[in-house]
């Protein structure tokens, strides 16, 4: 683990922080982000298990469908793009995912255009009502990249396809305690 990108806090919400950290690995990057979003744990595993649906709020992914479903084993095929200044490097990629439902959901690389990728979301409640949702992964290209600019790339992708999924989460939650504040 030789570089250390550092942490960066990007805006989810007036009230929220994304923490990003990103590691070089050799060849692969190691990034693990957080943030503590006011919705429960349903709703944020609802948001997450969308998978035919992700394209639709998380940036960096143009497509995303189930392939097969058995139990708590899916597959699920994606494409997309990570792009950071003038690189861009195209993802294709078919991931195992193992749910744990309302805890956590295992990824890994079945196929596709990356040499590695494994990673796990964790959802866990907080004591003041509120979720930290967590995603650690390990993710390294097919193609050689110099280190600055994989780390940096990767970073980017993975901050901003979390904060669109954290975004997702916190507008379900908006519009189900309109809904339930409407029915009251």
């Amino acid at each position: 683990m030789p570089l250390l990108l550092g942490s960066v806090c990007a805006a989810a919400s007036p009230t929220d922080e994304i923490n990003v950290q990103a590691t070089a690995q050799d060849a692969a990057v190691e990034i693990t982000t957080r943030a503590v979003v006011h919705a429960p744990a349903e709703l944020i595993w609802q948001t997450l298990t969308d998978y035919d649906h992700l394209a639709n709020f998380v940036p960096g992914i143009d497509s995303s469908r189930v392939v097969s479903r058995q139990g708590d084993r899916l597959v699920v095929e994606q494409r997309g793009v990570a792009r950071w200044w003038f690189f861009s490097y195209p993802i294709h990629v078919e991931i195992a995912a193992t749910e744990r439902p309302y805890r956590s959901i295992d990824v890994r690389l079945l196929q596709g255009n990356l040499r590695r990728l494994e990673g796990e979301y964790r959802i866990e409640p907080q004591p003041d009502g509120s979720t930290e949702l967590t995603w650690h992964g390990v993710i390294e290209p097919d193609t050689p990249l110099p280190g600055f600019v994989r780390t940096a790339l990767l970073r980017r992708s993975i901050s901003e396809q979390f904060a669109g999924m954290v975004r997702e989460i916190e507008r379900r939650a908006d519009r189900a305690s309109s809904a339930s504040s409407a029915s009251s």
